[in-house]
């Protein structure tokens, strides 16, 4: 039988193809915001042609969005470029899909909105599959019938995550964006996507100037099992990072846990006063990862949200 120690070499953890904690959302029609955006040291920029633009906007965010993705493609380097599409039952959605497929434009992945169903997922991993894109699909989950349908949602084939939306959840569930209120759905989506072997990344922190609540919303979603959290504004940034990123206390415990079961040949042994079993080698391993992906987020003065 493998020890946790053996197993970290061969087994990939679940968030291995995130890109990393910090995602920062940019509207699809603010095309003068996609390169400042992209410069932020964000690991993932998504591009929204959904919630925020206009509907009769959407043609032009459309093109803007898959223009920039064509330019960013044949660069080098940078962040994973998303994109969140509009709703993959109606017209603007399947617009959007055609558009990637007619230009041959494929970001590194696609976000489907208001995801319900595996069936919402499948259409857009057909259309991936067919065009043979190297584009990750995820599904933004942001409704009770969402959270509900969470154990199907998740083992779609070719899903590789999903994100929280509060703001729409609280709408439909009539209740607050408080953290007592948004524990129950976002522990529902970190168990289910743990189960499948796939990360999740938590809803935005929609108070701009609150950063002792950012911080304080970044750290509960650490501590529940999020991979990452996503920011609406760049200046939210450093502030997720550092809540992702492990302490040097955190650190230097996971190292003695690893030293203390390497010296057992990965049987039960102790730690600074603590029995280290395999669940607790599991955990410091994922530590260290989490130190050794911890992201340089730019400080550059950010641009103004209007």
């Amino acid at each position: 039988m493998q020890s946790p120690l053996d197993r970290a070499g061969s087994a990939p953890p679940a968030s291995a193809g995130l890109g990393g904690p910090t995602w920062l959302v940019t509207p699809g029609i603010a095309p003068a915001r996609f390169d400042t955006a992209v410069g932020t040291g964000a690991e993932v920029v998504l591009l929204d042609l959904e919630d925020s633009v206009p509907a009769g906007s959407k043609a032009d965010a459309r093109a803007a969005v898959l223009a920039f993705a064509g330019a960013r493609a044949r660069g080098a380097g940078g962040p994973l470029l998303g994109v969140r599409i509009n709703l993959v039952d109606g017209a603007e959605g399947l617009g959007d899909m055609a558009a990637m497929a007619e230009w041959s434009l494929w970001p590194d992945l696609v976000v489907v909105p208001k995801a319900e169903s595996p069936c919402d997922i499948e259409a857009v991993v057909r259309a991936v599959r067919r065009a043979r894109a190297a584009t990750q699909v995820w599904a933004l989950i942001e409704s009770p019938r969402g959270v509900v349908g969470l154990p199907g949602i998740v083992h779609t084939p070719g899903l590789a995550g999903v994100l929280f939306g509060a703001a729409d959840y609280a709408a439909a569930s009539g209740c607050r964006i408080t953290s007592r209120a948004m524990w129950y759905p976002r522990a529902q989506l970190v168990t289910a996507a743990a189960a499948a072997g796939i990360p999740a990344v938590d809803s935005p922190y929609f108070s701009l100037d609150d950063q002792d609540g950012l911080r304080r919303d970044a750290l509960e979603a650490v501590e529940l099992g999020f991979a990452g959290k996503v920011a609406v504004h760049p200046r939210q940034l450093p502030v997720i990072a550092q809540a992702f990123a492990p302490s040097p206390r955190e650190v230097e415990t996971a190292s003695a846990v690893l030293a203390a079961a390497a010296g057992a040949g990965g049987g039960i042994t102790t730690a600074g006063g603590a029995m280290v079993g395999p669940p607790l080698v599991e955990a410091a391993l994922a530590v260290v990862r989490r130190a050794g992906k911890s992201p340089a987020v730019a400080t550059t003065p950010a641009p103004k949200v209007s």
